[in-house]
């Protein structure tokens, strides 16, 4: 090996250390997920339902363009990237969905930023703010475009109708998944354009391939239920009931866990670090909202 080669070999080397346990940029987007993660967790119940409100209005004007596609064209594929209209309103407009609560709140409680109790108050609110707001933007869309009634119809009936078998389960654990991974890969970048195409391509997997999401696929069953489809709220819930509990399941287990298992050292420095209540005076305002 000549002097060069060596001396190439020691830079790759020392660039693979970092001052902390792993590598710089791995701690950067470590503790912008701990710190997003704790403000979620403290935000007021005000803030928590205003904001997944937004949400719900926001995804559907995804859906509404998605609708419009497939009315069109007949292609979901299609569908799914005029979809990512909804998805990139909710990152432009800083609001959120039920789904995107995963990766960074559940890292604040593991880092002991915050409680069990918050992360449920802020699961509960969103999810609920998220279903209201989607229930309010159907009905809108349904009243302009009753030509889409059979379109929309046929979308709902196909998770309605899908009985609780292995393949149901694996399409809510890959859509909690896909949507867990969107918020890793916009931590993972400060590149607008970066976060777009990974929010276009997320909204093509999740849409396009009519992955079990329980926001979005309960506005298109909302809209089906408000045109008469032949659709019930018993069988909504029939269907939301576990789509919501293995969308949470695909976002822990497949992302979230490894995503800490991969930074434990980073959990452990932040678990002996003082945490947000140890000085109320550092908490943000609306933090400090009951």
């Amino acid at each position: 090996m000549t002097a060069n080669q060596r001396d190439h070999e020691d830079d790759r080397r020392a660039a693979g250390r970092a001052d902390g346990p792993l590598e710089q940029q791995l701690e950067e987007s470590f503790d912008e997920v701990v710190t997003e993660g704790t403000e979620r967790l403290y935000r007021a119940v005000r803030t928590v339902l205003i904001t997944g409100f937004f949400g719900g209005l926001e995804v559907g004007l995804g859906v509404m363009a998605m609708l419009a596609v497939v009315h069109e064209t007949g292609s979901h594929l299609l569908g799914g990237l005029a979809f990512s209209i909804g998805l990139i309103a909710i990152y432009l407009a800083h609001s959120e969905l039920f789904t995107e609560d995963f990766l960074m709140p559940i890292a604040a409680v593991v880092a002991r930023k915050g409680s069990v109790l918050q992360l449920i108050k802020l699961w509960v609110g969103t999810l609920l703010a998220n279903l209201l707001g989607g229930w309010v933007i159907m009905w809108l869309i349904t009243r302009s475009f009753p030509e889409w009634n059979e379109t929309l119809s046929e979308s709902a009936h196909h998770f309605v109708d899908a009985p609780l078998s292995l393949q149901s389960i694996c399409l809510a654990v890959l859509g909690g998944a896909v949507m867990t991974l969107l918020t890793r890969m916009q931590q993972g970048t400060s590149s607008d354009p970066a976060k777009i195409a990974a929010t276009v391509g997320t909204a093509f997997l999740l849409a396009g391939l009519q992955l079990f999401h329980s926001v979005l696929d309960s506005l298109l069953i909302f809209g089906a239920i408000q045109v008469g489809g032949g659709v019930t709220v018993v069988g909504w819930l029939s269907w939301f009931w576990y789509t919501v509990a293995f969308n949470i399941i695909g976002g822990i287990v497949l992302v979230t866990a490894l995503r800490l298992l991969r930074t434990k050292e980073l959990v452990e420095q932040e678990r002996q670090a003082p945490g947000p209540d140890s000085d109320r005076n550092d908490v943000p305002s609306e933090k400090k909202e009951s």
